[in-house]
C-alpha cells in the first residue's frame, strides 16, 4: 500500500458510521494515554460506502458487495469482542440510525479548515460518540450544528458549510486522496511510511510509531 511521507503525525482515516473506527478510536485513546511521547493525531475523512454512491450522491443498496448474513454475523461478534476488550460504551447495529455521513464529514472539513487542530479533532470524535454512543442521527443538519456548538464552534457557518458546493468538491478530493494512497478500508492508521488497518490494539499502534 502506498503511504504518506515521513511525519510526526499519526493520521487516522475513518468514517463516523464505521463501528470499527469507533472501536479503533478507543484503542487509540488507550495508546495515547500510555505513550511516553504520543504523536499528534489527525483524523482524515473517508467515504466508507463510496463504492455504493450513485452520481447523484445517493447510497445504492442494490450494489452487491459480497457481504452476506454470515459476514455481518461475524462482524457483530468481532464488534462485541472489541467492545468488551476496550470497555467501550457503544450501541448495537440495530440501535443506531442508518445514515449517510457525507454532510457530517463535509462539516468536519470546514471545522478543520477554520478552527484549531484540537477543536477539529474534538468535533470529529464528537461525531463518533454522538452516533455510536448516543444513537443520534448525524445526517441531520441540526444535530451536526449542535455538535459543533458543543466544541465551541459557531453553528451557523457549519449549517452553511453542509450545502457549500466548494467544500463538497474539496471533500471529494479528500476522499480521492485516500484512495490514491491505497486506503481501501477503515480505520487505517498511517505514520510515516507505515500503516495499520483495523481496530488494532494499543501495543500495535505503539509499534507503528516506533515506541
Amino acid at each position: 500500500m502506498a503511504t504518506t511521507k515521513t511525519t510526526a503525525t499519526l493520521t487516522v482515516y475513518a468514517d463516523p458510521v464505521c463501528s470499527f473506527c469507533y472501536l479503533g478510536r478507543a484503542s487509540l485513546q488507550e495508546y495515547l494515554e500510555s505513550a511516553e511521547n504520543p504523536p499528534e493525531v489527525q483524523w482524515r475523512q473517508f467515504d466508507l460506502r463510496g463504492y455504493k454512491r450513485a452520481p447523484d450522491g445517493r447510497i445504492r443498496e442494490d450494489v452487491d458487495d459480497g457481504k452476506d448474513e454470515a459476514y455481518f454475523e461475524q462482524a457483530k461478534q468481532n464488534v462485541q469482542r472489541l467492545r468488551e476488550k476496550y470497555d467501550v460504551e457503544m450501541r448495537d447495529f440495530e440501535d443506531v440510525p442508518d445514515v449517510d455521513s457525507w454532510d457530517a464529514q463535509q462539516a468536519s472539513l470546514f471545522v478543520e479548515q477554520t478552527e484549531s487542530a484540537e477543536t477539529s479533532r474534538a468535533f470529529y470524535e464528537g461525531l463518533f460518540a454522538a452516533y455510536w454512543r448516543d444513537g443520534r442521527n448525524i445526517e441531520n443538519p441540526e444535530v451536526i450544528a449542535e455538535l459543533s456548538e458543543d466544541v465551541g464552534v459557531d453553528p451557523e457557518p457549519v449549517r452553511d458549510a453542509i450545502t457549500d458546493e466548494q467544500l463538497e468538491a474539496e471533500l471529494r478530493e479528500r476522499f480521492a486522496e485516500g484512495q490514491q494512497l491505497g486506503i481501501s478500508g477503515v480505520p487505517t492508521f498511517v505514520y510515516g511510511e507505515h500503516a495499520a488497518r483495523g481496530a488494532v490494539p494499543p501495543e500495535h499502534l505503539a509499534r507503528l510509531v516506533g515506541e
